[in-house]
């Protein structure tokens, strides 16, 4: 028998941290010292009730814990958990189930199916397309990637997956100067080479230049992979994909879209626009645990040709028992073979909120992100530098006086995240030293942007 003392502990301590957020300091109070004395020491040899260990990590916990789920974060691009997602992300760990294969998990494996179904509906991709859920936008990238250079090698008569890439024909990339890290670290995984990829210009906004694909497109002599963004980590903005897709069209290349927070403007109708013609790519990576606030982690591999997806990823094994093929073995569509089954919190997310609630969050974080950027560039010495697109938002702080604004604006930045109030990062944009807010949480209220915008500039006052 389960003893429910722990599970009762646990939600306990989880109902009073989440009745803290509205008003707890979003930075951690603790630093690393103090949590590795709380949280340390040696491993007794005897161990200690299952109860007591969940008070006890609670409490040590709680001081180096920073409130990503509040309303006020706005660092990197992280949601908070819709209540329905962490619920289910509760019972999934209860559960325990083994989303390999659908003889360890028939609820699992259907769930996906469901989930998936939904996904490809919502975004507007299509409904034939082969879908994996994975860790997040990295491995999304990675397993998009694998199954492009197992479709473009074998055209050229190259079975990779057999073979591997000694001797294959040469793989060419094709990637802005703006490409999020994880595309190039996805092409180091893959035995393609991060340094390899030819790089595009952008332009202003951090779009790429697809002007320059053509002639970039001319010099490949074989297999050819585009990769594309809609949602620039820094700006938001969004490669023109009409422009973008005819040129690698016209080459013969796979176009593979890195797409972690923006592919889900598709959700949002007056949003929609900004990610015209993205449907027509061949792959896509995004997050659930982002923009559609599911707990981590929870990312989503998609790719049109589900033959590719399955034939890049689908393992085998005498032990196994395999569907045949009137069921889904998750295994066949992702690099795991153990893992989570995260489907249940996409499930719960998209069955909650419905097309119009996800519609609305969407549109309320670009409409937040917009108030938050017009209130701060009527400051005087506070310029936003990006054109507020969706929920990501550039601030530049010049010091009163004149002086070093990259130093002025990093020392901004330090001071907001140590006032607590809210929560944001910095980042370098065009060689620009920037404030970085990004507004992807559900609980997020206009009354919080507003607050924010006050803390940000009574810490701007106090540098």
């Amino acid at each position: 028998m389960h003893d429910p003392a722990p599970l009762r502990a646990a939600a306990r301590h989880a109902e009073t941290f989440l009745a803290s957020l509205p008003e707890r300091p979003v930075r951690a109070t603790a630093d690393a010292a103090r949590l590795r004395a709380s949280l340390g020491g040696p491993l007794s040899d005897d161990g200690i009730a299952p109860e007591r260990v969940i008070d006890d990590l609670a409490r040590a916990a709680d001081p180096g814990l920073v409130a990503t789920a509040g309303p006020r974060f706005f660092g990197f691009v992280i949601g908070g958990s819709l209540p329905a997602a962490l619920a289910a992300d509760w019972l999934t760990s209860a559960w325990d189930q083994n989303a390999g294969v659908y003889a360890a998990s028939p609820a699992a494996s259907v769930v996906e199916e469901v989930a998936a179904a939904w996904l490809l509906d919502l975004l507007g991709l299509p409904p034939d397309a082969g879908v994996g859920f994975v860790t997040g936008c990295q491995m999304a990238n990675f397993t998009c990637l694998a199954a492009a250079r197992h479709a473009l090698l074998r055209r050229a008569g190259w079975n990779v997956e057999e073979r591997g890439l000694q001797g294959a024909p040469r793989v060419h990339v094709v990637m802005s100067e703006e490409a999020h890290s994880t595309v190039p670290m996805a092409l180091r995984l893959l035995g393609l080479g991060a340094g390899t990829a030819v790089r595009i210009p952008t332009d202003a906004q951090g779009r790429i230049r697809a002007d320059a694909l053509p002639a970039a497109l001319a010099a490949c002599d074989g297999p050819t992979i585009v990769c594309a963004q809609v949602g620039n980590v820094n700006s938001g903005s969004c490669d023109p994909m009409p422009e973008v897709i005819a040129a690698a069209r016209t080459h013969g290349a796979w176009v593979h879209v890195d797409s972690a927070f923006g592919l889900w403007a598709r959700a949002a109708e007056r949003r929609r626009a900004l990610v015209a013609g993205v449907e027509a790519a061949d792959s896509w990576a995004t997050d659930a645990h982002k923009w559609l606030n599911v707990p981590y982690d929870n990312g989503v591999a998609i790719v049109r040709e589900a033959a590719a997806l399955h034939a890049a990823m689908a393992v085998g094994g005498e032990y196994l028992i395999k569907g045949a093929g009137e069921v889904r073995d998750e295994l066949d569509w992702v690099p795991e073979f153990s893992r989570r089954a995260r489907g249940f919190t996409v499930y719960a997310a998209l069955r909650s909120l419905g097309r119009r609630g996800v519609a609305d969050l969407i549109e309320g974080s670009c409409v937040l992100a917009r108030r938050m950027a017009e209130r701060l560039a009527a400051a005087p010495g506070v310029v936003v530098l990006n054109d507020v697109v969706l929920n990501q938002v550039l601030v530049r702080f010049a010091p009163p006086g004149g002086g070093d604004a990259d130093a002025f604006t990093r020392d901004v930045v330090t001071r907001v995240q140590a006032d607590g109030t809210c929560w944001l990062s910095g980042s370098t944009w065009h060689d620009q030293a920037v404030m970085r807010i990004s507004v992807s949480g559900w609980a997020t209220t206009a009354a919080d942007a507003d607050r924010s915008v006050v803390a940000i500039l009574a810490a701007a006052a106090r540098a």
